[in-house]
């Protein structure tokens, strides 16, 4: 008898590298919604979109955009703005866009908000750096009171903002983070936390935290999908043809190091022998995706980041079809 496994594929969507020869930045961006149109139809749980600015490769700096123009085409599949810089926007706008999106797209779009690590990021849009912690809790506190639809005070004058989102109590919202400080925010304010991975001591001081305020709340973090897949029918070949792809995204990633602030999958010095081995990103063939899946228990998670550091769109695509007809296909016919 076959075990059933549920299988959840997230699309990661984040516009990473330089539109490469014979390809433009617009082509990139129509693609990446014909992706996420795509990844609907063929059973994809999740479209994964991002936020990062003065990114030396490129970086996805709109994702509340995006996620509409994915919503708008889309009609089933959820859209996961991870993770949104909030200290970066204007609280009052950023709970009517929010509104907006969780109206327009029936409550499919989910934000799980941070505060960034780049100070760059804070320089560059007219953010306090240094107050970037009371910031973060007056953004929270202002969404949530927003949302409501009642009036409230805001800066010591009365406000109301509408539409009133559809979802309650609030549009699906968690917050995420690296520090012990993020954990403790999250559940102060009674939401859902999202560390980057698993994380146990700051799973334990969340909770502690809880239980402290007398509050409940939920945490989940990226399972087996904490590595990133390419599917490629030769991935030797692939990786000497796209690896500088993925390394090219992998050490942009890895420069933005701070000293005292953990973040996993963060190397230096990589090489592309180095990325292959740490198998934070791999490239699989499709019979090796589905022997991953079909050990992997009850549920599996993968990460589709087909896109990644500027993979040719040619190539994008074959990924994608290759996980849709030669993975999830079979492994549907045969009852997974």
């Amino acid at each position: 008898m076959i075990m059933s496994t549920k299988i959840h594929t997230t699309l990661r969507i984040n516009l990473t590298g330089r539109a490469p020869a014979g390809e433009t930045d617009g082509e990139r961006l129509r693609s990446a919604v014909e992706m996420a149109v795509f990844a609907e139809h063929n059973g994809f749980s999740i479209v994964n979109v991002e936020e990062h600015h003065c990114a030396e490769v490129g970086w996805l700096s709109s994702p509340l955009v995006l996620a509409g123009v994915i919503a708008g085409r889309t009609e089933r599949i959820r859209i996961r703005a991870c993770a949104l810089l909030i200290p970066l926007y204007d609280p009052l706008r950023l709970a009517e866009e929010i509104a907006i999106l969780d109206l327009a797209s029936n409550g499919r779009v989910l934000v799980v908000a941070g505060q960034g690590y780049r100070p760059i990021e804070y320089h560059a849009m007219d953010k306090d750096w240094d107050s970037r912690g009371a910031d973060t809790d007056v953004i929270l506190d202002t969404l949530l009171k927003a949302w409501s639809g009642e009036p409230f005070e805001y800066r010591g004058r009365t406000v109301r903002i509408g539409p009133v989102p559809q979802t309650k109590p609030h549009p699906p919202l968690w917050y995420g983070g690296m520090s012990k400080a993020a954990a403790k925010r999250a559940a102060r304010f009674g939401l859902p936390f999202y560390p980057p991975a698993e994380m146990p001591d700051l799973i334990k001081t969340y909770n502690e935290e809880l239980a402290k305020l007398g509050k409940s709340g939920s945490v989940d973090w990226p399972r087996e999908g904490t590595s990133l897949i390419f599917i490629d029918e030769d991935p030797d070949r692939a990786w000497q043809e796209i690896g500088p792809c993925l390394l090219a995204e992998a050490a942009e990633y890895g420069s933005w190091a701070r000293e005292g602030v953990e973040r996993p999958f963060a190397s230096s010095d990589l090489t592309l022998e180095r990325l292959r081995e740490e198998r934070r990103y791999e490239i699989l063939t499709p019979g090796e995706c589905r022997d991953r899946i079909r050990n992997g228990g009850p549920e599996y998670s993968v990460i589709l980041h087909p896109m990644a550091g500027g993979v040719p769109l040619d190539r994008a695509w074959n990924c994608l079809r290759l996980y849709a007809n030669q993975v999830l296909a079979p492994l549907s016919e045969d009852g997974i």
